[in-house]
């Protein structure tokens, strides 16, 4: 009786283990989309193809500042086989870098928040933080596939 409560503990921590990491990927996968659809939504607006639009500015220096809070949490070990993720293996192998690359982000993040109240701010504004994004993107994120 015994080995069977031992047996189904350990089921159910492998079992916790497995969702954990699902969890981590569906909420790092949500706020991606979440982050590029606002980085989006600004960067029409910087180009002049979309009208300046506080609160869209506001809304999306708002999510990314959350992100800066969670986004450490968010890369715990690497996908599993099988799961579907651009994370690149190299995130794993380089930690302390990619690390970096989050710091660089949340001061990017920090420092700009609230200098886009003007159309002339968020020029200034908006690029030094798709900088950070990019840098990151361009290291750490495999291509989408077309």
């Amino acid at each position: 009786m015994l080995r069977v409560a031992y047996a189904l503990t350990a089921v159910a921590i492998i079992a916790t283990a497995a969702i954990a990491q699902t969890d981590f990927l569906a909420e790092r996968k949500a706020l991606m989309k979440k982050t590029g659809e606002n980085a989006a939504a600004l960067n029409k607006m910087v180009k002049g193809e979309a009208a300046f639009d506080a609160a869209a500015v506001t809304m999306a220096f708002t999510q990314w500042s959350d992100l800066t809070t969670k986004l450490p949490t968010l890369f715990p070990e690497p996908p599993k086989p099988g799961q579907e993720s651009r994370a690149l293996p190299k995130i794993w192998e380089t930690k302390s870098d990619f690390d970096a690359k989050i710091v660089a982000f949340t001061k990017a993040v920090n420092d700009n928040k609230g200098k886009g109240g003007t159309l002339d701010e968020l020029k200034v504004a908006y690029p030094a933080v798709a900088k950070t994004c990019g840098d990151c993107h361009e290291s750490y994120r495999r291509p989408q596939q077309r």
